[in-house]
């Protein structure tokens, strides 16, 4: 019984993200993307997603990308090779919630200045790659 109200406040708390996310992934699954449910959480991969994701950001395709409760693939493929990783980033969004963008870019940052990749050098990146069950 005290599951389910703790779970609706992480669903309220990374709301903010999670709603403009649903948007994308209406339009990814309207351009043939596949969606499923697992563990909560939404996962769509494919259609425009493959080509926003992997051309989207010149020099760093993304396979898959977790925004809130909402994952977004360029294919099922990438979905399903990432999951562990992505699920990491869920609950990074349930403890920071809206602040996490944020907090992450800020990690990228001084990654930069410390003189390591944005991306390897993010201690919440380093977190989902260990497939640590605590949150950064």
């Amino acid at each position: 019984m005290r599951r389910l109200p703790r779970r609706a406040i992480a669903y309220l708390w990374a709301a903010p993200v999670s709603l403009p996310a649903l948007a994308v992934a209406v339009l990814g699954v309207a351009t043939g993307a596949r969606a499923r449910i697992s563990g909560g959480i939404l996962e769509v991969g494919g259609g425009m997603l493959r080509p926003l994701l992997t051309r989207g950001v010149p020099g760093f395709p993304i396979g898959a990308i977790t925004l809130g409760h909402v994952v977004l693939g360029a294919s099922e493929i990438e979905l399903t090779e990432s999951r562990a990783h992505e699920r990491v980033h869920v609950r990074q969004y349930e403890r920071w919630g809206a602040l996490f963008p944020f907090l992450y870019a800020a990690a990228s940052l001084a990654a930069l200045v410390r003189g390591r990749s944005a991306y390897a050098g993010n201690r919440f990146e380093r977190q989902a790659v260990s497939g640590d069950r605590r949150t950064a």
